[in-house]
């Protein structure tokens, strides 16, 4: 197989697949166990599903499948929009917020760039900048927190686009409009800041980003239908930037990226407030509980803003197995350098007590 290597990317070779969260029905052929007796917090998914009306939405759209989506998604980008007090030319839509970060890269990174990103930020960051021949320069984030200044500070020549993850995942930690407005003001114009707010919603007082891009300035802001509105298994996200940035992402990007039951569901999503206001006050109760109960136990934990938290408990890979075993799935983070902590997500009350029961089980604390 090594002689592929005399024609594929050179770069390519030491790269590293995205791992995901596990999935109940691997684990339930595994285990021998029913799906239903399973409970996945991995994947910061939403516990109460999609909106009903999303689901009312797509339902619809399923019967017109025979026909290509709007391949311009015209009036998901105006909802988006709207919502926003911009114009649809502002908005790019992907197959996940994943996409953006992809299509950024085959519109803007050549071998040679780097980017910038935090040590425990996002892992696709680097690997989409691998995937362009572009190096990441990983800064440290004291206390998990994104350290803005020293991002700022490392900006060369070379250097394209800077992520900052606000709220971070796996950290579940935010860096507050203050901090932001002082890093834009020394970011040069040759480079893009991109802003990756998939937990955006979760936030009581999030910061303006939309700001810099009424303003012009050389920014992609990031958003997904995946987390609050409960649409992961539809790939649907979006980027939110200038004209001018989304006129190059609407040339790098495939004819029908985003399908048309996606479409659907997400303007349904989109509208529906209160499902958004059910899950955020459902997410707050759990966040409460789950953050309590590591304070009860005695673990280190990074208290969190997002719909997630990250837990020290001595060995992550051997946590996991052990609460995979009872049925419990949850995230290792030996792929971000934390191989001492694990990553859990906020789940119904039901699930959240169960998760907390099983971490005591495993630990020994029952």
């Amino acid at each position: 197989m090594s002689h592929i290597w005399k024609q594929a990317h050179p770069w390519l070779e030491g790269l590293v697949a995205y791992d995901p969260g596990k999935p109940i029905e691997e684990t339930a052929r595994e285990l021998g166990l029913e799906p239903d007796e399973i409970i996945k917090v991995a994947s910061n998914e939403n516990p109460l599903g999609p909106s009903p009306k999303a689901v009312e939405a797509m339902k619809e759209a399923a019967e017109g499948v025979h026909i290509y989506p709007d391949g311009g998604g015209y009036r998901l980008r105006t909802a988006i929009a709207e919502t926003m007090g911009l114009s649809r030319e502002n908005i790019v839509l992907g197959n996940g917020s994943n996409e953006i970060i992809e299509l950024i890269g085959h519109g803007f990174l050549n071998p040679g760039d780097n980017v910038i990103a935090a040590e425990h930020a996002f892992v696709v960051y680097k690997l989409m900048a691998t995937l362009f021949g572009a190096e990441t320069i990983e800064i440290p984030d004291p206390g998990f927190v994104h350290d803005l200044e020293a991002m700022a500070a490392a900006i060369t020549p070379k250097t394209k686009k800077v992520f900052i993850a606000n709220p971070n995942n796996p950290t579940g930690t935010m860096v507050d409009e203050e901090a932001i407005d002082r890093f834009m003001e020394r970011v040069p114009d040759h480079v893009m800041v991109i802003f990756d707010e998939a937990y955006h919603e979760f936030l009581h007082n999030p910061p303006n980003t939309l700001r810099y891009v009424k303003e012009g300035r050389n920014v992609v802001i990031m958003r997904t239908f995946s987390k609050i509105q409960g649409l992961a298994g539809l790939r649907i996200g979006y980027g939110i930037t200038t004209p001018e940035i989304a006129n190059v992402l609407q040339k790098c990007r495939q004819p029908f990226n985003t399908n048309s039951i996606a479409q659907a569901g997400a303007i349904a999503g989109l509208l529906d407030l209160e499902h958004q206001q059910r899950t955020r006050d459902l997410n707050d109760e759990g966040l409460k509980f789950l953050q309590s109960s590591f304070d009860e136990m005695g673990l280190e934990y990074v208290p969190s803003v997002a719909n997630f938290v990250l837990v020290k408990v001595g060995d992550g890979d051997a946590v996991f197995d052990a609460m995979l075993k009872k049925g419990v799935i949850i995230r290792a983070m030996r792929g971000y350098k934390l191989p001492e902590w694990v990553r859990i997500s906020i789940g119904t009350q039901e699930q959240n007590e169960r998760s907390i029961a099983t971490l005591k089980e495993v630990l020994g604390q029952a």
